[in-house]
């Protein structure tokens, strides 16, 4: 079990300080962030097939979903409520100078606590943002956290990435809209989120390219993620959105009849 005293565990064990230096001074790899409730985890074969995909993309290399979900079973055992497990695939061993050499990618777990249940409702500001490698959720962070402090220094909540005037999404989440018809979800190149994903399974839904200076169309706004599950946006820029709209609670009762898979 992943005990409180510990930041990292790698591969089943405690990480020695000098990897998580490694993490932070070379900050190549990938993650996915699961909400665990109970041992159980809302969408786990899609966190699993993002984690086999990205390590293929970042690393050339196979990952065993099998193992990465008993590594995490074990990481967690013990635990109860829900909290957010991040796994994220790296290798310590890589070498700034010669980043084109075999790799051999390794399993590193941490966990952190869960978000409130309701937070209150984003006012984002727009900044002209295109992550690196979008469909991969790499551990590259910077660029997005720096939009993200532009936007607060603002006086916004967050951030939201667009191109070109195109929305594109949050700094970490995927943003969806609705248009008094359907959900709309911002067509373009994006992370493609786990419960972005799971609302599309489950609800109809359309994805168009939605431009900044045509925000005042929808009638409501949402940030989505494992985290945060759906959050509503109040306002983009000078635009304004109900924040009570029933869409909300239509979502979000799909997003809580998700089945959630045990880790064990």
């Amino acid at each position: 079990m992943l005990a409180d005293s510990k930041v990292m565990e790698l591969d089943g064990q405690p990480a020695p300080p000098d990897v998580v230096q490694a993490l932070g001074l070379t900050n190549y790899g990938h993650f996915t962030s699961m909400r665990v409730e109970d041992g159980r985890v809302r969408g786990l074969s899609l966190h699993l097939e993002r984690l086999v995909r990205d390590c293929r993309a970042l690393f050339a290399a196979d990952l065993d979903p099998d193992r990465v979900r008993r590594l995490v079973a074990d990481a967690v055992r013990g635990r109860s409520g829900a909290f957010v497990v991040r796994v994220t695939v790296f290798d310590p061993s890589l070498d700034l100078g010669h980043p084109g050499a075999t790799l051999t990618p390794r399993i590193g777990i941490t966990f952190r606590p869960a978000a409130a249940a309701a937070l209150p409702p984003l006012r984002l500001g727009s900044r002209q943002y295109r992550r690196d490698l979008p469909a991969v959720k790499h551990v590259g962070l910077f660029g997005p956290l720096r939009e993200r402090r532009a936007a607060q220094l603002a006086g916004y909540d967050d951030a939201l990435l667009v191109s070109r005037e195109q929305v594109l999404e949050g700094p970490t989440w995927n943003i969806g809209l609705y248009d008094g018809q359907s959900v709309v979800w911002p067509d373009g190149e994006v992370l493609p989120g786990v419960t972005m994903t799971l609302l599309q399974q489950r609800q109809p839904h359309k994805t168009v390219p939605v431009y900044v200076d045509a925000l005042d169309a929808f009638q409501a706004a949402f940030a989505t993620n494992t985290s945060i599950g759906i959050r509503p946006i109040r306002a983009i820029d000078k635009v304004e959105f109900q924040v009570d709209h029933p869409i909300y609670e239509v979502l979000r009762a799909a997003y809580a009849a998700v089945q959630l898979d045990s880790l064990g």
